[in-house]
């Protein structure tokens, strides 16, 4: 594949279904948050890319994918145009998007679908006692 772009992250919203009224056809939609990471005197960033599902990739990510669940995505990168109204006047806007191909499902699914997932809490090894040596 030519143009093929990987992302691991975090689904910032649920999954929703745009439908086009002069054909009928259904994509689903949702973000996903990637971290950016920079030098070590800059803070971490966070990255919003949004993702567009189609046919029946886009009905399986619609029941299967939910609010800060993480995950892999897979697909192909595009630039979406669109009219926005600034200070009265209509600006054509671009952005990137991914045309999901394939993705995959990473880690416990959240317990809250308002909740980002947290680390789990680390457990500390057992401390052995040293053994006394005799002499």
């Amino acid at each position: 594949m030519n143009n093929s772009i990987t992302i691991v992250g975090h689904v910032g919203q649920e999954p929703h279904t745009v439908t086009f009224g002069d054909t009928g056809n259904k994509v689903v939609k949702f973000s996903v948050a990637v971290k950016e990471f920079t030098n070590k005197d800059e803070e971490d960033k966070t990255m919003w890319i949004d993702v567009d599902a189609w046919n029946g990739l886009g009905e399986r990510a619609l029941k299967t994918i939910t609010k800060g669940r993480e995950v892999v995505i897979q697909g192909r990168l595009a630039i979406s145009i669109y009219s926005k109204e600034v200070n009265g006047t209509q600006v054509k806007m671009t952005k990137p998007v991914i045309k999901l191909t394939s993705f995959h499902l990473c880690g416990k699914k959240p317990t809250s679908s308002d909740e980002m997932p947290s680390e789990e809490p680390k457990q500390e090894a057992p401390k052995r006692k040293l053994a006394a040596a005799k002499g």
